[in-house]
């Protein structure tokens, strides 16, 4: 079994992994269908938010389908970014889940998203200099503890740049893992969106991240717009197929680090769900060039 140490906390159990394979994130509409036919999926992925309540038709679905598929929580509450100190009752809302399902993955946004008692709907980027790494590596390692297991933690998506910053965002990542002993969840549309709305070299910045913390690849598609400079901008909406250059992309990251989880992201404009299982099919294809 293998285990992670940190500076702050003690070694804990690595939790089973999921399959190298392509997986969709759950879709209530899609529950009945999913049963119905099995279809032929590596793993399901639901945000940890939609299921903190005790019972409820989507625990009843869940469980069902937990039965048969590797699960990963990916949360988008915690604001592992925020300034003030993390909500314990939502932390320990997510302790209950991760006891009750036992996913094989816990993952969550290098974000914040909530100041003291508010919460704002939105994944918001931050500073990266010394102050903040200190305070994200003592949120990630309180996460850790709780749970009980190591979590992945996710690039974000950015639309503008802090002055103040100190540290390369890549850097900044690295030393949040090299600290805590936490795992990358590589999203390569957030990898295409920034690099485009910041005018930076998308492999360059792949390259500079620890590739070897790798524990999971997110897919998913981007809005596009111009600024006031009538420059490209891009929007991870999460409503559009996967773009080809993200898929271009995907591929490279492939090449490099070998097969990796790989999950289908659409929450916005979900499809039927033949459509996102087409796209499924269409990342394990990208992972068959490189499994042999």
């Amino acid at each position: 079994m293998m285990t992670f140490s940190s500076p702050h906390t003690p070694s804990l159990a690595q939790a089973p992994g999921l399959p190298s394979r392509a997986g969709l994130g759950l879709k209530n509409q899609h529950f009945v269908e999913v049963l119905e036919t099995s279809p032929d999926i590596g793993f399901f992925e639901v945000h940890a938010e939609n299921y903190m309540v005790a019972g409820g038709p989507f625990h009843h679905y869940l469980g069902l389908i937990r039965a048969q598929y590797p699960l990963s929580l990916h949360g988008v509450g915690l604001s592992i970014g925020g300034e003030g100190p993390l909500n314990r009752e939502h932390l320990a809302r997510l302790a209950t889940l991760i006891e009750r399902y036992q996913p094989q993955s816990f993952s969550e946004h290098l974000a914040w998203s909530s100041h003291g008692p508010v919460f704002l709907n939105d994944l918001l980027p931050l500073a990266y200099d010394a102050a903040t790494l200190g305070r994200v590596c003592e949120h990630v390692d309180q996460v850790q503890s709780t749970l009980k297991r190591p979590m992945l933690l996710e690039n974000p998506s950015t639309y503008l740049q802090f002055q103040r910053s100190t540290l390369d965002e890549t850097d900044f990542i690295s030393e949040i893992i090299r600290r805590t002993g936490c795992g990358l969840l590589l999203d390569v549309n957030n990898v295409y969106v920034s690099c485009i709305n910041h005018q930076r070299n998308a492999l360059s910045y792949i390259d500079s991240l620890p590739l070897h913390a790798v524990g999971e690849i997110h897919l998913a598609g981007f809005a596009e717009d111009t600024d006031s400079l009538g420059d490209r901008l891009l929007i991870d909406d999460h409503g559009a197929p996967i773009n080809n250059a993200v898929w271009q992309l995907y591929e490279q990251v492939l090449a490099r680090i070998g097969p990796v989880p790989t999950l289908i992201e659409r929450d916005n404009q979900v499809p039927a769900f033949s459509v996102l299982l087409a796209e499924a099919q269409h990342a394990r294809r990208y992972l068959s060039q490189v499994i042999a």
